[in-house]
């Protein structure tokens, strides 16, 4: 069994005393072994890291991405929400499986560089004629090495019945929910140290019928695996369901069965004070994304006032056609910020806004007692950040240095003990290649 110990490195555990030190921490196989202040105990034939300058932290946790979407990124740059889905919806109802497994290693590879261990992906675009795209986006993310919770996405409402997506990508309820379940049959490993789980993820009250929300959260709870939506990104939104069903957005989900512990919703920016304070009670997730939000002007997440209610607030980058990015640690200084511009500089803490992308995402993937903080026994997803440079030098705090400024390199990125990422290099995938098939499927896709 392999060994790693890295030492001499400031140590963020996020475990439940929420230590911090100079210290060690110890890799056996998949698992943390050690962690602790001071030197580590010495192993014989162990590969020793010196982590001096470094700052050790829990792998990130994406909690809403669109993988397919890297492959169209840069179009509708100045358009809101629903003029960038009219003009986008054309492009991607011509994705296949070859576009969805190059756009996906990219979007993957991007997340491994920027300190993601585990992504969840929300994927609802099924042309007829596509092929199969949960497989292509599965053997991505597989070939990348991150841990991996595919969303099998669904729409069933199409503009001939008043939706925004084109007729041909919208899928009859039936085949939907057969489609869903097969896709758990086939791949869900429900395991402490799963690399692969399914996430039942119709796309968003405006693209699916009542009947099919109902219907997939029976499915999930008979299934046991975890549900996911879009909810509340837009006052557009609200006006559309108080319009058609006389309630706001989070009303009309928590009527179809669409609140609990095993429910996230993606955005969740136009919230009330009492819907936060259902929200929380519930223990109902929401997955922040301020760069995106930010890029289609939908608004600014409540997140305080969530995580204050007791709601679980994950990171997610989004789609790469909204947040071209696509870096998961410039997700922890956005949201830092726009927190602290809606309610003040205590509104979100350093060491908050890193809780974000750790452990409160592995508490929404429902994966918080194996992934998301240093400790023993715990599976060892960690990333060890680069502080020895100009950006960051100098700076006494390594989380206010992580969070504040300059985005770090990655002087080692390790997902169920193995090197994914290291000297800010990708192991498991060639950039230089992948980049060069990026941009001849994009030409391919919008030509």
């Amino acid at each position: 069994m392999s060994r790693i110990v890295i030492e001499g490195a400031q140590v963020a555990t996020l475990d439940p005393s929420r230590r911090e030190f100079v210290g060690h921490v110890v890799v056996e196989g998949k698992q943390i072994v050690a962690v602790g202040p001071g030197p580590a105990p010495r192993y014989d034939g162990a590969r020793v890291i010196d982590g001096s300058g470094c700052l050790v932290t829990p792998g990130f946790v994406n909690t809403h991405q669109h993988l397919y979407q890297w492959v169209t990124r840069g179009l509708a740059a100045d358009a809101t929400l629903f003029e960038w889905l009219t003009t986008l919806y054309p492009v991607w109802a011509r994705i296949s499986e070859e576009t969805v497994y190059v756009a996906a290693r990219a979007a993957l590879a991007q997340l491994a560089r920027t300190g993601c261990t585990t992504a969840a992906d929300h994927h609802y675009v099924f042309p007829r004629e596509g092929g199969d795209l949960l497989a292509a986006e599965i053997a991505a993310a597989d070939e990348v090495g991150l841990r991996f919770h595919p969303a099998r996405g669904s729409m069933d409402r199409g503009q001939k019945d008043g939706g925004l997506p084109p007729d041909s990508v919208v899928e009859d309820r039936d085949e939907i929910l057969a489609a869903t379940e097969a896709a758990i049959d086939r791949w869900h490993d429900p395991s402490p140290d799963s690399m692969l789980q399914i996430v039942v993820a119709p796309c968003s009250p405006f693209s699916v019928s009542g009947e099919l929300m109902r219907e997939s959260a029976e499915l999930a709870r008979r299934r046991g695996v975890r549900m996911h939506t879009h909810l509340a990104e837009t006052t557009d939104e609200t006006d559309w369901c108080r319009e058609m069903h006389g309630c706001t957005p989070l009303e009309y989900a928590d009527s179809l069965g669409w609140t609990g512990q095993d429910v996230w919703f993606a955005h969740g920016i136009h919230f009330d004070d009492t819907e936060i304070k259902h929200l929380g009670s519930t223990g109902t997730g929401v997955a922040h994304c301020p760069s995106s939000n930010a890029r289609l002007g939908a608004g600014i997440a409540r997140t305080a006032d969530l995580r204050a209610a007791g709601a679980p607030v994950g990171l997610g980058v989004d789609g790469a056609a909204s947040n071209e990015s696509g870096s998961l640690v410039e997700e922890v200084r956005h949201a830092l910020l726009f927190a602290r511009a809606r309610g003040g500089p205590q509104s979100l803490t350093v060491r908050a806004a890193l809780e974000m992308a750790t452990l409160d995402g592995a508490r929404i993937l429902g994966r918080s007692d194996h992934i998301g903080s240093l400790e023993p026994g715990k599976l060892a997803d960690l990333a060890v950040w680069n502080l020895n440079t100009l950006p960051h030098a100098g700076i006494p705090d390594p989380i206010a240095a992580l969070a504040l400024s300059t985005p770090p390199s990655l002087a080692l990125l390790l997902v169920n003990g193995r090197a994914v990422v290291e000297n800010d290099v990708l192991l498991t995938v060639d950039g230089v290649a992948l980049a060069a098939d990026v941009a001849r499927t994009q030409a391919r896709l919008l030509a």
